[in-house]
């Protein structure tokens, strides 16, 4: 290398940010893009919780949704329950879900990929399908174990009640709950030195007092980190508690809300507050989080230099394999199946009847022409989503990690906050925008309204993916195309984008596959013209035709599993962090 082209390569790490940040107008403009994408709705939906006026009238500004909705019948149940469940759940999927991690990433029990994997796989299964599944094996009137259980002599009643508070707790724990404690602990896991359990054990500790007063500790920041994440997202849920808690009038904040919208007429004020007050609590919950996540470090979860070999189980190793495989078995396979089987029902669950099975259900949605169009719908929405996901997010985490940009960490911040907001309540920040700005853009009741809402949905995921791979690039690479003259867009776009590819294709079909099974976020601003497949099967089974519901609950699974095998298998070793 001559002397001149040496000094050239030595000032290009101060050169390059320079004359990115030359460019800070573009950036600017992207941070204002990102910031009225999130901000403008949440605004919105606090002003609007003291407006009274109708959306596009008069503006009336009052604490009447307020009053209405702190002396709305059962609201304090509502918001007890919420909490309720989501830390009910949380603390059992925390005890399981570090005892799965640690056995997938530290002990020596075989087919530990295909292991993660089905846990993996069980994250992406809509959770409406899967609740159908569980109804079919636990209704306590019809489901086809608690009838096995009661021919058992001495058991006279059925022991499982799908329809309740212990029933809500136990389908999140088979569709989400354990499965993303699973995926956000393994990696970590999987990077801890594993001298530090070898001088416990040299001491004469087993491996689980190895885990409990060595590795728990020290995975504790990680650990809260989870658990936080996992508490915030319990809170969106909603469409679990609609079919299993309404009947029986067990409510939650989600399904107030969803009652308060869809009251005839409309009660928006009421809703507004409601969707507010939680949304504080939420962020109170997100400042507490990267609080703690900031003042931690988590130098023994580096992956460097270190042994990592596994525990070894002895006489126990395939007798907790067989334990974790019944698990994730329970979780994916079990629930899938009598899905399946419950689209050939005459009538659903009922197995004693006379020619219980039948064509007719699948017979009847093929043919129903509001089919066809909920399925365009949903490709739509699920390929829009992805391209659109796919530029915003590789630019922003580009921005985030690559550049000096002075407002870099606002914008990551402002990226990572949807994760926070549940989709019940975006959806419902949405809806208020949409109706304000009608008359000047009339978005509302078109796909553009769905594809904004999930984009915003899937931004913290998609960037959070892109910023890992990015991460492991070398600064190398941008050093020698700025040196041959190009611009830093054109090493973006020739350089960049080639190699992250696999990993943009992966960030596609994420978005896609949260799009096909997303409910809470679009059931408010959907119309008849616009209802995608999740909300179809929705209708279906609130209007009690659950053979239906099964049979495009099976349309939905199958096309969710198809992605997440590609996606699995396009990305490669690529690690997808929650």
């Amino acid at each position: 290398m001559t002397g001149e082209s040496a000094d050239q390569a030595t000032a290009l790490p101060r050169a390059y940010p320079t004359r990115l940040d030359g460019r800070s107008l573009l950036l600017t403009l992207l941070l204002a893009l990102i910031a009225f994408l999130v901000l403008t709705p949440l605004v919105l939906l606090l002003l609007n919780s003291f407006q009274i006026g109708k959306p596009g009238g008069e503006v009336i500004y009052s604490l009447e949704g307020w009053r209405q909705a702190v002396s709305s019948v059962g609201i304090v149940d509502a918001v007890y329950n919420s909490f309720s469940l989501a830390v009910t759940r949380q603390l059992i999927a925390t005890v399981v879900g570090i005892f799965l991690a640690w056995l997938l990433a530290r002990t020596d029990i075989p087919m530990k990929d295909g292991l993660e994997f089905m846990f993996w796989l069980s994250f992406f299964l809509p959770a409406l399908p899967v609740t159908l599944g569980w109804i079919l094996l636990l209704d306590p009137k019809y489901g086809l174990l608690n009838q096995a259980i009661t021919q058992l002599p001495f058991i006279q009643s059925p022991p499982f009640d799908i329809y309740s508070y212990w029933g809500i707790v136990w389908v999140h724990l088979a569709t989400t709950g354990l499965s993303i404690k699973v995926m956000l602990l393994t990696p970590a896991f999987r990077n801890l030195d594993a001298s530090l359990e070898e001088g416990s054990r040299v001491a004469g500790a087993g491996a689980i007092r190895t885990l409990l007063r060595i590795v728990v500790p020290i995975m504790m920041p990680v650990i809260l980190v989870a658990t936080i994440l996992g508490l915030i997202r319990s809170l969106e849920a909603f469409e679990i508690e609609l079919i299993l808690g309404v009947p029986i009038g067990l409510h939650v904040f989600s399904t107030k809300i969803h009652s308060f919208v869809t009251h005839e007429p409309p009660q928006f004020p009421a809703a507004t507050a409601l969707g507010t007050f939680v949304l504080m609590i939420l962020l109170l919950l997100v400042a507490l989080q990267r609080l703690y996540l900031g003042r931690r470090s988590f130098t023994t979860v580096t992956g460097k230099g270190f042994s990592t070999r596994p525990i070894a189980l002895g006489r126990w190793k395939y007798p907790v394999f067989v334990a974790v495989l019944v698990t994730a078995l329970t979780i994916t396979v079990v629930p899938t199946v009598f899905l399946f089987l419950g689209t050939f029902m005459k009538l659903f669950g009922f197995f004693t009847i006379k020619d219980p099975f039948t064509l007719n259900n699948w017979a009847g949605v093929l043919s129903d022409p509001i089919l066809l169009r909920s399925l365009k719908n949903t490709l739509v929405l699920g390929f829009s989503a992805a391209g659109i996901g796919i530029v915003l997010s590789s630019v922003v985490a580009y921005v985030i990690v690559k550049s000096r940009y002075k407002a870099r960490a606002v914008l990551d911040f402002l990226s990572w906050l949807p994760w926070s907001i549940p989709g019940i309540l975006l959806g419902m920040a949405l809806l208020w925008t949409f109706l304000l700005i009608h008359k000047v853009v009339p978005i509302y009741g078109t796909m553009g309204a769905l594809v904004m809402a999930m984009a915003i949905s899937g931004l913290p995921v998609c960037i959070q993916v892109i910023k890992s791979f990015l991460m492991q690039l070398s600064d190398e690479l941008e050093e020698a195309s700025m040196v041959a003259g190009a611009s830093w867009f054109t090493t973006y776009r020739r350089i960049l984008v080639p190699l992250l590819l696999p990993c943009l294709i992966v960030v596609g079909l994420l978005e896609f596959i949260s799009a096909a099974r997303n409910i809470s976020t679009v059931v408010l601003l959907a119309t008849g013209q616009t209802r995608t497949l999740s909300l179809l099967m929705l209708d279906y089974t609130a209007g009690a035709e659950l053979e239906r519901a099964t049979v495009v609950a099976t349309i939905i699974v199958a096309i969710v599993i198809i992605a997440a095998l590609t996606a699995r298998s396009l990305g490669g070793q690529l690690r997808i962090r929650g």
